[in-house]
């Protein structure tokens, strides 16, 4: 399979990087997703060129890579602002407040009395103070919530006013610090590590995870000496009904 896409953005560089991926894995395709994450680094989204380099890459056909690029969210289909901002409107993040975030955040992004849609960018995509919104199924913070993410990493017990706070300051070019993670970068950048390449940022794995109100269950617990019941020694599995 061969391929003629622009050495500007998917030159030598980018075929190393690919190759470097491809090496982790047993079976080439294995790659395919963080791959999806590489060309993204590039381009802010998934283009028909990256879907082509990764086809290229991996002896797949693009109709095989383009159907795994549309299944996740996490691959855009548009450009992508410097800032990818992902509010939560799952249950019990909207009942505590997030479809009032969310609400707030596309009147503040949109423009000529339109709010802002799901996936859309305010300002030119890439560019400085650009901010694409969508609202996101479970941040897996209920304990936190209502939540709201940049660039993947976590702004926790939000309000309204403190999220339209932050995403002023990122439009002004601010990286303020996430609750807990690791520092705020561009959406672009954190594309790129997710392809596994941290860049002189290996430090970013080091930021802190867990919340105490998520350790709070296993901190009483370990006060008060509960444990689970032990697994046993062999389980007895009922059998499969028979095929027809």
């Amino acid at each position: 399979m061969t391929s003629d896409l622009s050495d500007d953005l998917f030159g030598a560089e980018l075929a190393d990087k690919a190759k470097a991926i491809i090496a982790r894995y047993p079976r080439s395709r294995s790659a395919l997703l963080p791959m999806l994450h590489l060309v993204q680094s590039v381009e802010g989204y998934v283009s028909v060129d990256g879907i082509a380099f990764c086809a290229d890459q991996l002896d797949l056909t693009t109709a095989e890579v383009s159907a795994v690029a549309t299944f996740y969210t996490m691959y855009k289909r548009k450009p992508c602002g410097e800032h990818l901002v992902s509010v939560c409107t799952n249950t019990l993040c909207a009942a505590l407040g997030g479809d009032d975030i969310y609400d707030r955040l596309r009147k503040h992004l949109g423009s000529n009395g339109k709010p802002l849609g799901h996936e859309e960018t305010s300002g030119e995509p890439g560019e400085p103070g650009s901010i694409t919104l969508e609202h996101a199924e479970c941040l897996a913070a209920c304990d936190l919530g209502p939540v709201l993410q940049v660039n993947y990493e976590f702004y926790d017990n939000q309000t309204p006013e403190s999220a339209l706070d932050l995403v002023k300051q990122l439009q002004a070019g601010k990286k303020p610090d996430p609750t807990r993670g690791a520092p705020l970068t561009d959406f672009r950048q954190v594309e790129l590590q997710l392809a596994g390449f941290l860049d002189d940022r290996e430090s970013d794995v080091d930021g802190p995870s867990a919340a105490p109100e998520t350790l709070r269950g296993a901190k009483i617990a370990h006060e008060k000496g509960w444990t689970a019941p032990a697994m046993p020694d062999s389980v007895s599995f009922p059998a499969l009904p028979e095929k027809k």
